[in-house]
């Protein structure tokens, strides 16, 4: 998760995320918007964040299409849930977990209340 948020810390990177959002984008394409910066140093913000889980490549012929690798971006989303909401991982297990319980409560009381009415 480290490589994530190192990626993340660099104000590029994130505009570069920012541009890839809801659709791919050929790699020539964000060098042109982003005029400030290099070709060559464009190409490493998108190594970075393609080792980094972020973002993903497609060949085609000589061109490369970059987009947001959901999968990476979920897994940085789950991980900082868990620092706002701790619970978050467990709160499904728990609500089975108090289904049963309610379920075996409420077969006890039927069972009880049989023995009640034979007795």
């Amino acid at each position: 998760m480290g490589d994530v948020f190192d990626a993340l810390g660099e104000p590029t990177r994130r505009q570069i995320l920012g541009l890839l959002a809801g659709r791919e984008q050929p790699a020539g394409a964000l060098v042109a918007a982003l005029p400030s910066i290099s070709q060559p140093a464009v190409s490493q913000h998108l190594k970075v964040l393609r080792d980094a889980g972020l973002v993903t490549v497609r060949a085609e012929g000589t061109r490369r299409f970059y987009a947001v690798d959901e999968a990476g971006i979920e897994a940085a989303r789950a991980w900082l849930t868990h620092l706002v909401d701790p619970v978050a991982p467990f709160a499904q297990p728990l609500d089975a977990l108090a289904t049963e319980v309610a379920r075996g409560k409420r077969d006890r009381a039927r069972s009880q209340m049989r023995a009640r009415r034979s007795a």
